[in-house]
């Protein structure tokens, strides 16, 4: 039996047992495809991940160029694929913890409000362009809704017309980060803007199940939503600090929960009550994933810096201690 197959036999099983408890685990069959692939070119024969195999396999990411934190996301489902070969007991190679260099913790950028401003101007000059010929309509609307509501990109990208319920204002997010579904209900002035967005005759002619159409009936791809991105923060004047530094379009997620928590700090609201309900919105698994943004609301607005510490008593680690930048 070639390795191909087995390697194949092993990831299918893998991945199996990942969505059967909940896990997408899409990007993660595709890289370890790309690792079967490889092990077949490089080490015929090989019946199981092997450390000259791995240390090859991770040789060849460093030649491309690629940075530590990608580093990581090639090698973690090759470490699991080896512990599941393991644990049926299939001799395989498991990668130590520590021996990779950790990736710079990355700080979100908070968009102020003048940038804020300054980057929806610049969406709605965008233009007609014949090759995407509704661009000028979509990137006005899809960045407002990722503001407005807090999405993750493919949240945003990925709604179907179904999900956009215009006459209650309340968006379905399906089949999110952990597998999750839940609602977000968007405010008054978004949900005329997606009223109106839907209304359009160039977006209603190209029909279609999504309600931010891409071309050829498929759904915006995310290289797309990130090249616009990047042109309408060079069209603002915001600096990029270049790849791995932001901003990015995902801090705009990051920026909305700050500036609702910065807002119920100000109104004097029970921000400690309030929590659990920015939680749910986002759909995080946990408060802890929440109460990140309390950090980021202390860094970002001294000025109520101390009313933060109060809610955050000693509950949280600090945010130099941080496992990760929230999701």
């Amino acid at each position: 039996m070639s390795t191909e197959i087995m390697l194949t036999d092993a990831i299918a099983g893998l991945v199996t047992q990942k969505r059967a408890v909940g896990y997408k685990y899409a990007t993660e069959e595709r890289i370890l495809t790309r690792f079967a692939a490889f092990a077949h070119a490089e080490f015929p024969g090989l019946a199981a991940p092997s450390r000259e195999c791995v240390e090859a396999w991770i040789a060849a990411g460093r030649r491309r160029g690629v940075t530590p934190a990608t580093l990581q996301g090639l090698v973690t489902p090759v470490r699991e694929l080896s512990r599941w070969l393991g644990r049926r007991g299939v001799a395989a190679y498991v990668l130590p913890y520590g021996t990779l260099p950790r990736p710079t913790r990355y700080v979100p950028h908070i968009y102020t409000d003048a940038e804020l401003a300054a980057f929806f101007a610049q969406t709605d000059r965008c233009r007609y362009c014949a090759e995407v010929p509704v661009r000028h309509l979509v990137m006005p609307v899809l960045f407002r809704t990722i503001y407005g509501c807090g999405l993750r990109a493919s949240e945003a990208r990925l709604l179907r017309v179904e999900d956009v319920d215009l006459r209650t204002g309340v968006l379905q997010i399906r089949d999110a980060k952990g597998g999750k579904d839940r609602q977000a209900p968007v405010a008054a002035s978004l949900r005329r803007r997606l009223a109106a967005f839907d209304a359009d005759p160039a977006i209603r002619r190209l029909g279609g199940q999504w309600f931010f159409p891409g071309t050829d009936g498929r759904p915006l791809a995310l290289m797309n939503v990130n090249r616009n991105f990047r042109r309408f923060l060079w069209q603002a004047r915001i600096p990029h600090g270049g790849r791995g530094h932001g901003p990015r379009v995902h801090d705009m997620r990051h920026t909305f929960a700050v500036n609702n928590l910065r807002r119920w700090f100000r109104r004097g609201d029970d921000v400690g009550a309030l929590l659990p309900v920015l939680q749910t919105y986002l759909g995080h698994a946990s408060i802890g994933d929440t109460a990140y943004y309390l950090h980021l609301t202390a860094e970002s607005y001294p000025d109520i810096a101390a009313q933060v510490q109060r809610v955050l008593g000693e509950v949280v680690p600090p945010v130099t201690d941080w496992p990760h930048d929230g999701d």
